[in-house]
C-alpha cells in the first residue's frame, strides 16, 4: 500500500487539527504557517522529494539530521505554505505531498501549525452563551 491510499486517514488528522485550533480560541480566518513534514533515512531521496515540493508551489526548509531512539540517523525538512483552516486547500495540499512522498519513497508525517490568538474584543461576554456542566 501507498501513502496516497491513507489519505482519508490524513483527511480525519486535518478536520481534527482544524476543530481543535478553532475549539482552542484560535482564530478562524486568519492566515496561517502550516509546516508539512517529510523524512526519509536517505538524505539525497530527501532533496529529490524537497526539489519536488519546491516546484509544486512550497517553500522549503534546510534538512536536518535526527537521531531517533532506537539510533537510526534520519532527515527531514518542512514543506511550508501560508493557508487559511480551509479543509478542502489542506487536504489538497495533503494529496500533493502524499503523492510526492510515494514517488521519492520518503514519508510523509502530517503537518503542524502555530496558535493564532483571537484579538481582544473578539469574544463576547454574554450570559446567555455561558455554558457550565
Amino acid at each position: 500500500m501507498n501513502q496516497f491510499d491513507e489519505r482519508e486517514e490524513w483527511y480525519e488528522f486535518n478536520q481534527e487539527t482544524i476543530d481543535a485550533l478553532l475549539e482552542d480560541g484560535s482564530q478562524a480566518d486568519a492566515d496561517y504557517t502550516i509546516e508539512h513534514h517529510l523524512a526519509s533515512s536517505d538524505f539525497d531521496v530527501l532533496e529529490k522529494a524537497a526539489v519536488d515540493a519546491f516546484k509544486a508551489g512550497f517553500e522549503v526548509t534546510d534538512a536536518e539530521e535526527l537521531i531517533l531512539d532506537d539510533g537510526e540517523t534520519i532527515f527531514c525538512f518542512d514543506a511550508i505554505i501560508e493557508r487559511k483552516l480551509d479543509i478542502e486547500q489542506l487536504n489538497a495540499d495533503t494529496d500533493v505531498l502524499l503523492k510526492i512522498a510515494d514517488k521519492q519513497n520518503v514519508t510523509y508525517d502530517g503537518w503542524g501549525t502555530y496558535f493564532e490568538p483571537r484579538e481582544e474584543g473578539d469574544f463576547e461576554e454574554d450570559d446567555d452563551d455561558f455554558y457550565d456542566d
